[in-house]
């Protein structure tokens, strides 16, 4: 299977064509899941496990992977299926999410296939909230699930987010918005609250079609909220036109072109600059450091009203202050 795994640089080529590759894999029965091959760095029968104590019940062990430590999280048991009998014989899947290297435990790897993102879709409305799903999609006349692995470690690491960091003036943040395009819950849920908190008005959809159809129906009805647009915060993997695509899209638009784009995602370890400049964004930023990702916002959000980026004063500014006190 790990022949099967293009290098980076051959899988980079796919950037602003709306594709993807999938790895299929099945965990205790015979539904198929898929994993974006980006996040994947190597498939292997799984190594042998050292069971730390204290650890979440999900993660069967520690493997050593070539030359480096990981954690083997069971991804059956993390979504709420029965964990797997003897993980010795499963399939360790090794992944770099967000800053960080995991490997997921599966009964058993099928193959890789390429799909365009339109052909992926969101969840049926039917499966409520309470789901492990970013998307669904059909291969061989059966359906797919695409899992969010975003939630799964959020829950299994435990991370918190909370950081007093960087707060805008009430005067920089009125008129001011964002929009955020991802399709995992859990990174909306993280990014609208640290707009929250900082008192910044935002708009959330969870794939780049609904962002696009948004920025349209803004420019057509005159919405304020387009004039207030300080920067689109995006995913690059979305169902049904990914953040590459809808750079490309924003861009090529006389109305939009000038707005300014982070994309933002998980993808971490796999990019350059080379390919932030094939697809026209104006900053790219892995998941998930709080601290940066506010910065960023402040940073754009006083670029965008005019305001030094740093946060401080230039001399013209302090002088009026002083003549007004």
């Amino acid at each position: 299977m790990s022949q099967l795994l293009h290098e980076v640089d051959l899988r980079t080529r796919m950037v602003g064509q709306n594709r993807l590759e999938m790895l299929l894999f099945r965990l205790g029965g015979e539904q198929r899941y898929g994993l974006n091959v980006f996040k994947i760095r190597e498939v292997v029968p799984c190594p042998p496990l050292t069971r730390l104590p204290g650890s979440h019940p999900t993660v069967r062990g520690v493997a050593v992977v070539r030359g480096q430590s990981i954690p083997a999280i069971d991804l059956g048991a993390a979504i709420g299926q029965e964990p797997l009998d003897d993980p010795t014989t499963a399939d360790l899947v090794v992944c770099e999410y967000n800053r960080s290297v995991q490997g997921f435990l599966v009964r058993a790897v099928d193959r890789i296939v390429n799909m365009a993102w339109d052909e992926v879709r969101q969840p049926p409305a039917a499966v409520g909230e309470d789901h492990y799903l970013t998307a669904v999609t059909q291969v061989d006349d059966a359906l797919v699930e695409v899992l969010d692995v975003e939630k799964v470690l959020y829950e299994v690491t435990g991370q918190r987010f909370d950081v007093e960091e960087e707060v805008l003036p009430e005067g920089q943040r009125q008129g001011v918005h964002v929009l955020v395009a991802d399709d995992s819950s859990v990174a909306r849920h993280q990014i609208a609250r640290v707009l929250k908190e900082r008192g910044i008005a935002y708009t959330a959809v969870n794939n780049g079609r609904l962002a696009l159809e948004t920025l349209q129906r803004w420019v057509e009805e005159e919405d304020p909220r387009l004039a207030d647009l300080a920067l689109v915060i995006s995913d690059v993997e979305m169902p049904e036109m990914d953040g590459y695509t809808l750079t490309r899209n924003i861009r090529e638009d006389g109305r939009l072109k000038h707005l300014y784009i982070l994309l933002h995602t998980s993808l971490s370890g796999v990019f350059n600059s080379s390919v932030l400049d094939g697809v026209a964004a104006d900053a790219f930023l892995s998941k998930f450091d709080t601290e940066e990702l506010i910065n960023t916002i402040c940073r754009q959000v006083r670029r965008f009203k005019g305001l030094p980026e740093d946060g401080e004063m230039n001399e013209n500014d302090a002088e009026q202050k002083r003549h007004a006190v």
